[in-house]
C-alpha cells in the first residue's frame, strides 16, 4: 500500500486532539498526594496507581486513533468516468382487436412481444417503460433499467388486455409525456399495425409540442388478415368478414417527429438497426458520463486499533482490591 497520495477528507477533526492536550495539562498540575499521606494510607486511597497511569496512556492512544479515524484518511486515486445510461424511452403496444390477426405469425400481438425482447437485448443500456393502448392507454411498466422485470411483465400481457375497439396513438403520446416529463427529448417506440386513422395531424402536433420522437415498428401485411374471437370471425354490420391491413400512413407521424418507420421482418437484425437509429438520434444525450470516486478509505484501520486499546484498558490491566 502506497501512502504517497495520503489525504484527510475531514482534516478539521484534528482540532479534537486539543481536548487530550487539555487533559494532560490538568493532570500535570493536579496536586501530588504523596506529600499529604503516608505510603500505607496512600495505598489504601489510591488502588493501583501504576495501573491507573497505564490505563490513562492506553485511553490516550485510543483517543488519538479514533480522532484519526474521524479525519477520514484516504489514498487518492484517479476518478473513473463511466458512461451514463441517460437514454429513456417508452414502448407502446397497440392492443386493439386487429392485433390478434395472424397474417403475421403467430399473431401481430405476439410478434410484437417477441420483438420487444430483442429490443431489450440490443439496447444494452438506457431506461425503458412500457404501455399498452387502444382507445385508452394503460401502464404496463414504469421507466426502469430492470430488463428482466420488463420482459416478464410484457410476456404476461395476454389477449384479455385486448378488449377495446380502435386504437389511439394520441393516448400513447400523452402517457409518454407524463412518464418522461423531465426529459427535453422523448422517444416513443410504437408496435402497431398502423391503427385505423387516416389523419395523424393531432398526433403530430402533440408530439412536436412535447418534443416526442415517434419510432414506428409496423406489424401487418398489405394483404391483411382476419380477426378471430371466441365468438368466431369478426364481421361488419353487413355481415362481411373484416379484413385488417397495414396502415402505412402512420409513417407520416414518425417522419414528422424526427423518428423512424420500419415494417416488420423475421430477421433478427432489423430491431438492432432500429435501435441504432434511435441511439444515433439521441447520441448527444448518451455522451453524458458520471464520475466515480475510487479513493481508498483507510479510516477503519485506526478505528479498529483504537477499539482494541480501549478493550485492553478496560479489561487487561484493572487491579482488584482484596
Amino acid at each position: 500500500m502506497s501512502f504517497e497520495n495520503l489525504s484527510f477528507e475531514n482534516i478539521h477533526a484534528f482540532w479534537i486532539l486539543g481536548l487530550l492536550l487539555a487533559t494532560f495539562l490538568v493532570k500535570s498540575i493536579t496536586q501530588n498526594y504523596d506529600s499529604l499521606f503516608s505510603k500505607e494510607m496512600l495505598h489504601k486511597i489510591i488502588i493501583g496507581k501504576n495501573v491507573k497511569n497505564v490505563n490513562f496512556t492506553l485511553f490516550s492512544i485510543a483517543f488519538v486513533l479514533l480522532v484519526i479515524s474521524l479525519t477520514r484518511p484516504v489514498i487518492k486515486n484517479e476518478p473513473v468516468k463511466v458512461p451514463q445510461a441517460s437514454l429513456s424511452l417508452m414502448v407502446a403496444f397497440d392492443i386493439s382487436s386487429s392485433m390478434t390477426s395472424n397474417d403475421v405469425y403467430p399473431t401481430r400481438f405476439k410478434f410484437a412481444k417477441n420483438k420487444f425482447n430483442s429490443l431489450l437485448d440490443n439496447l444494452n443500456d438506457g431506461k425503458v417503460g412500457a404501455i399498452a393502448f387502444s382507445s385508452r392507454a394503460f401502464l404496463i411498466a414504469p421507466i426502469t433499467n430492470d430488463y428482466l422485470s420488463l420482459k416478464y411483465l410484457v410476456k404476461n400481457m395476454n389477449t384479455n388486455y385486448i378488449s377495446a375497439k380502435g386504437s389511439s396513438v394520441l393516448e400513447a403520446l400523452k402517457s409518454t409525456n407524463k412518464m418522461i416529463e423531465g426529459s427535453k427529448q422523448k422517444a416513443l417506440i410504437v408496435f402497431t399495425d398502423g391503427t385505423d386513422n387516416e389523419d395523424f395531424t393531432k398526433e403530430i402536433e402533440y408530439a412536436k409540442k412535447h418534443n416526442i420522437s415517434v419510432f414506428v415498428y409496423a406489424i401487418a401485411t398489405k394483404k391483411g388478415g382476419i380477426i378471430k374471437t371466441k365468438n368466431g370471425v369478426v364481421k361488419d354490420k353487413n355481415g362481411n368478414i373484416v379484413v385488417t391491413r397495414l396502415n402505412s400512413k402512420i409513417k407520416e407521424l414518425a417522419f414528422a417527429t424526427n423518428g423512424a418507420y420500419l415494417e416488420y421482418s423475421s430477421s433478427k437484425n432489423d430491431i438492432k438497426e432500429f435501435i441504432n437509429i434511435i441511439k444515433d438520434k439521441f447520441k448527444q444525450k448518451n455522451k453524458k458520463a458520471i464520475i466515480i470516486n475510487t479513493n481508498q478509505e483507510l479510516f477503519f484501520y485506526p478505528l479498529a486499533l483504537g477499539l482494541i486499546f480501549i478493550f485492553i484498558a478496560l479489561s487487561g490491566f484493572r487491579r482488584r482490591a482484596i
